[in-house]
């Protein structure tokens, strides 16, 4: 699919730091990492997994929304616990997919993907 040679090393780099940005979501920067490496970037995986990335940002703000207004309902807390796991464990799992498997982008499961 992707026949330009590029840096392997850059590409793990890259696309470990667009799907890890997601630990920095307390600092209020964790969403601009991958937009900048989106717009930096000229490689097309990890540009994919820029976008992939933002994506899991999105989806993870959405889901929180809606689970913090079903807190009011008392049934959001238990999906606010499940958030914040899949939170932590979705971007390791994209991480070392994107360490060890550099010529494909990681795809998440579940997400609405708007980009």
């Amino acid at each position: 699919m992707y026949n330009k040679t590029y840096d392997t090393d850059k590409r793990k780099l890259l696309s470990g730091l667009s799907h890890g940005s997601i630990f920095f979501s307390l600092l209020g920067i964790s969403v601009g990492i991958p937009i900048a490496i989106l717009l930096v970037s000229d490689d097309p995986v990890v540009k994919d997994n820029a976008k992939e990335a933002l994506n899991f940002h999105l989806n993870v703000w959405l889901y929180g929304i809606i689970f913090g207004i079903l807190t009011w309902v008392l049934i959001g807390f238990l999906l606010l616990g499940i958030l914040q796991i899949v939170n932590l464990v979705m971007p390791v799992i994209a991480i070392l997919h994107c360490l060890s498997n550099t010529e494909q982008p990681y795809r998440y499961p579940f997400i609405f993907r708007l980009l």
